[in-house]
């Protein structure tokens, strides 16, 4: 069956019904079926991926739909544990596949590898014996990947750079080495740091230096994902809110994160509210993704929006966004677990751009959706209908009376254990 993300009423469908319906979007088996409702990682296998394992921390396991990418259609697997993310992502998605979708660009999978040189005799002479034996470099870091130079990877280039004034503080004057290395459709983390290992003795001969640190960097600006989307007022529209009043809303939100860090760390939260959930779901290194957006967001001096908001000369809302996003879709916990590669397998992605890409996409629909509510009815009204089943289910409710007591927590708009354990007591005893 074709990928179709735009499953009509599929909130609906009891949880056998969505298994069901996603299984044949997705040609999923009979044994993928078996590992999305047992969570597929035994403890055997847990206590092979890190240390010291006494059990399993399961978290819901999602879908987001209506994605239209490049005019493709995705469903998106989700890994999270806060209620309305999903269902912002599949809202937004929705509003902007009925304007045409997203459309996105990526860079190669270039990542750098760090290598720390000090007590150079004279700092910019190593830095031009680097530069001028930088080939030799490239070849011998390949030698140590060799696997990766025949798939077109491995090293590529040779930056340097020389940071500190060793007048100020005598260990703040360095030769940073950055090697450029394309790594395809791997994250690449224990490739980087092998190459930059191996050829740290080098470094350290033709520099006369000392080399300390060798490994990787999170900031992954040669690695950006960009998603771009154009919204009609039209599409924007509620019962209480013309399509332009929103958009206005939406931009004030936006430059109130420009110019304020306070306001941007929240926005950015947004952001990533939806792109961690894709990159846990795909195992990749959700940290790593965090690290590399914030410290991007930082690249002009202070702290700036992930997203940018702007209206074009006609009236629509222009979004866009551009992160680092250095995920893949082979090796580490992407092979290890069983969930992750159901989750790839229901994304039919084909390369770790095309990931980067739909992840991209995903953090621009979540930022769509958190700015549109805070511009308009505020941000709790939604989140907070969605949370009435968890309040519900904290309170003791089993089944379908969760269902019953969320409504009537939502009717009441009391939101709160106490009130959800008083309608379960009077249901209780009404049944007595």
């Amino acid at each position: 069956m074709k990928n179709n993300s735009r499953i009509s009423g599929f909130y609906k469908f009891n949880l056998k019904e969505k298994i069901e319906k996603i299984s044949e979007c997705a040609n999923l088996t009979k044994e993928d079926i078996e590992v999305l409702k047992t969570g597929g990682l035994s403890l055997e296998k847990a206590d092979k991926v890190i240390e010291n394992v006494i059990g399993l921390f399961n978290l819901p396991f999602g879908v987001a739909l209506n994605f239209l990418i490049n005019n493709k259609d995705y469903i998106i697997p989700m890994t999270v544990e806060e209620p309305s993310v999903v269902a912002a992502a599949s809202h937004a998605a929705k509003i902007i596949r009925d304007c045409g979708g997203f459309v996105t660009d990526s860079d190669e999978s270039i990542m750098i590898g760090q290598i720390q040189v000090v007590n150079c005799e004279n700092f910019e002479e190593s830095k031009q014996e680097i530069l001028e034996r930088k080939d030799e470099i490239i070849n011998l870091a390949n030698k140590i990947e060799p696997q990766m130079f025949k798939r077109g990877g491995g090293a590529k280039d040779v930056e340097v750079r020389i940071l500190g004034d060793k007048k100020v503080y005598p260990y703040s004057k360095m030769l940073i080495v950055h090697l450029l290395i394309d790594v395809k459709d791997a994250m690449g983390a224990n490739l980087i740091n092998s190459m930059v290992e191996g050829v740290s003795s080098l470094i350290e001969e033709i520099s006369h230096g000392k080399v300390y640190l060798k490994i990787l960097s999170n900031l992954t600006d040669k690695r950006l994902a960009r998603a771009k989307t154009i919204i009609f007022p039209k599409a924007l529209q509620t019962k209480d809110y013309r399509g332009e009043e929103i958009i206005e809303g939406i931009l004030q939100a936006y430059y109130f994160a420009y110019l304020d860090p306070y306001r941007a760390s929240t926005h950015n939260k947004g952001v990533m509210n939806g792109i961690d959930p894709v990159v846990i779901a795909t195992g990749n290194d959700w940290r790593a993704i965090e690290a590399g957006a914030h410290a991007y967001a930082c690249r002009k001096g202070n702290y700036l929006p992930l997203t940018t908001w702007e209206r074009d000369d006609i009236g629509n809302l222009v979004g866009y966004i551009e992160i680092p996003m250095a995920v893949g879709i082979v090796g580490g916990a992407t092979k290890l677990h069983p969930i992750s590669q159901i989750a790839l397998k229901i994304l039919g992605v084909k390369s770790a751009r095309e990931l980067g890409e739909v992840i991209a996409c995903v953090g621009l629909a979540q930022n769509l959706t958190a700015i549109k509510a805070l511009a308009t009815e505020g941000i709790q009204r939604g989140h907070m209908a969605l949370h009435a089943r968890s309040v519900a289910l904290t309170a003791g409710a089993k089944g379908e009376i969760v269902d019953i007591i969320a409504k009537e927590l939502i009717n009441q708009k009391n939101i709160k254990v106490d009130k959800a354990k008083e309608i379960l007591e009077n249901m209780l005893q009404s049944k007595i």
